[in-house]
Parts: C-alpha cells; structure tokens; sequence
C-alpha cells in the first residue's frame, strides 16, 4: 500500500514515447511542475496531452511543447502560449479544442466508467457539426477537421454526443497526501487535479506535504488512494515554487 517514490525521476521513469498523459492544473495553479520537468529530463517524446491548456513559455507543459515533445493535444485554452500557438498554426501540432465544462465531464467520465454522454454545449457549433481545424497544413490549409457529432433531442432541446477520455498516465499535484495515496488539494489548485488523476490508468501524484496513513480525516479526503499508484513528495523550496501567471496590484 506504500505508493511513495524515492523521486520524480522515478516516478515517471517508464513513461513510453506516445503515450497519452491527463495533467492537472489551470494557468499556473495546482500544476505538477516537478513532474514535468522530471518527464523533460527522461526524454519521452510524441506525447499526447489532455489538460486546460498547455502552460505558458517556459513553464509547466511549455517546457514540453518547447522541447517538442508534445504531439497532439486536447485542451480548453490556448492561454499566453506563444509557441503553442506557432506550432499549431505551423502544422506542428494537433490541437482539439473542448468547451472547457465539456473536458472536466470527459475526464470524470473517464474515471467513472462511463464510456459517453450527451450535452447541448457545442450545439449549433462547429464542435457539434465538425470542421474545427485540429491541425494545418504548412500551407496554411486545414490537413485534419473534427468530424460531426451524433446529435439527439433531450426535453425538446438537442444535445451532442461526447465520449470519455482516459490515459495511460496522469500527473497532478496536490497539496496533502498520504502513502496511500488519499490526496487534498488547496483551494483553486483543485481545478482539473481530480478529474485528471481520475481518468489516468497510472496516477503519479506530487504532494506538498506527506502525512503518514490515518492522519487525514476521511471527510478531508478530495481524492481517495483507489485512483492513485504513485506519490511523489516534494521538497520544501519545490512546494513553494508557485508563480503567478498574472498580478494585479492597486495603483
């Protein structure tokens, strides 16, 4: 039942080229940075990533997607990327954009076994109707479009069929954790962290602090040990590594 690791490193050691990863974080909060950066140095390329977005340059799954490791992803927000953005208009990289609420459910779904369900998000769209480029050509043309979506009528209104997504891995961070796993997270840190470790096969959690089995409460518990196989503890100074994407100050 002890899921510690001795380190990242370890922790994502057998993490293959190709491999679809579900990461946790929106902007620069609650994101698995040790992780990632532990993925950069072991050096798995042509990955597929499901997250909100990809970071921002330098940062979190930016320093990925710099590196050109990063070959397809599915994400809500393209956010202050720059080279994101280049990539994807350069025929680098496969993009699907999801309604932001629409990739949560995907990835509970996931986790719970639900295979797909329907939502009137996207209806009347080209998310529902299909041409959304997800990747260009160097000519600037649309190489490969999203296909339409089944659609059916709900109480009179229609909704559009969309399927679950689960990965072979999932990075998160989290704020408490214990060596089983059982994981808190920190206010808005929370974000897309449970849902993510949800829908991965493999989980490898990074947790601010470790408590030992029994200290947290069960009410306490965001995210139960069933869904976590690896847990990472971070050092003091990596704990307290937290950006800010933006500040806004008074004048």
């Amino acid at each position: 039942m002890n899921k510690v690791r001795d380190d990242a490193a370890e922790a994502v050691a057998d993490i293959p080229d190709g491999a679809s990863l579900a990461v946790g974080g929106f902007g620069l909060s609650g994101v698995p940075e040790v992780l990632i950066r532990a993925l950069h140095e072991q050096g798995a390329t042509g990955l597929e990533v499901v997250s909100n977005n990809c970071g921002v340059d330098g940062r979190g799954l930016g320093i990925l997607l710099a590196a050109g490791r990063i070959a397809r992803v599915t994400g809500s927000y393209v956010g202050e990327n720059k080279e994101f953005a280049r990539q994807y208009l350069a025929g680098e990289l496969e993009v699907e954009l999801v309604p932001q609420g629409t990739l949560a459910e995907r990835l509970r779904a996931g986790g719970a076994g639900i295979p797909a369900f329907y939502t009137p998000a996207g209806v009347g769209t080209q998310v529902a109707d299909g041409g959304l480029p997800w990747r260009y050509a160097p000519d600037g043309t649309v190489a490969v479009a999203s296909p339409p979506k089944e659609a059916r009528d709900f109480a009179g209104r229609t909704h559009i069929l969309e399927h679950a997504v689960t990965t072979d891995y999932a990075l998160v961070r989290a704020w408490r954790g214990d060596r089983h796993g059982n994981l808190v997270f920190r206010r808005a840190a929370a974000n897309f962290n449970p849902l993510a470790a949800m829908a991965g096969r493999v989980t490898v959690a990074e947790v601010e602090e470790l408590v030992e089995p029994g200290e947290l409460h069960p009410d306490e518990v965001h995210l139960p040990g069933i869904y976590v196989q690896r847990v990472v503890r971070l050092s003091p100074q990596e704990a307290a590594d937290k950006q800010i994407e933006k500040r806004t100050v008074r004048a």
